[in-house]
This record gives C-alpha cells, sequence and structure tokens, in this order.
C-alpha cells in the first residue's frame, strides 16, 4: 500500500479528503497537476474551494479569478460553482477547449 492508497482509503472513509486536478495552462501556472486535501468545514461548494484556493495569492489568484475562464468538473461530470463537493470527490480545474 502506497501513500495514494491511504488518502483513498481516508477519503472514503469520510475524511474529508478530495483531490483536485489542474489541466493544461493551469497545471503550468501553478507548478503541479494533483494534490489531496483535506477540506475545511465550511467548503461544500465548487465556488467554495475555488476561494479557498484563490486565497493562497499569487499564480492561484491570478488563474482561478472570477474572471478567468475555467471549466470545472466533479468526479468526471461537469459541475457549476454552486455544485456541492465532499469526501473522496474528485474535482478538477481546465480551462475551456477550443477548436479550430
Amino acid at each position: 500500500m502506497d501513500s495514494s492508497d491511504l488518502v483513498k482509503g481516508l477519503a472514503r472513509a469520510g475524511a474529508g479528503i478530495v483531490t483536485v486536478l489542474y489541466f493544461a495552462r493551469l497545471r503550468e501556472a501553478l507548478g503541479r497537476d494533483v494534490e489531496q486535501f483535506s477540506l475545511p468545514s465550511g467548503v461544500q461548494t465548487v465556488g467554495a474551494l475555488r476561494d479557498l484556493l484563490r486565497a493562497r495569492g499569487g499564480a492561484w489568484e491570478t488563474e482561478l479569478a472570477a474572471a478567468k475562464p475555467v471549466r470545472v468538473a466533479v468526479n468526471q461530470t461537469m459541475a457549476r460553482l454552486d455544485s456541492p463537493i465532499g469526501a473522496g470527490d474528485e474535482i478538477a480545474f481546465f480551462p475551456p477547449v477550443t477548436g479550430g
């Protein structure tokens, strides 16, 4: 069992741990593609999580600003800022995809 198995087990046990994924320009600007952490008690929606991450300042505040186009998926389903999140969820942040 490695540490990711432990985190997944804690999340299933209701420890409030979520996995947050960052893609494309967000991954590059924030310097990471994934992190796992325990949600503070007041963070129950995608919007509240985005605000929590923005509060880190610097690139976090810039890249996740309300004016920046960022899409979100919860457990691989497109989500809105008022979508609920909780223990064991996977939340992915990514820029909108354009074609051409």
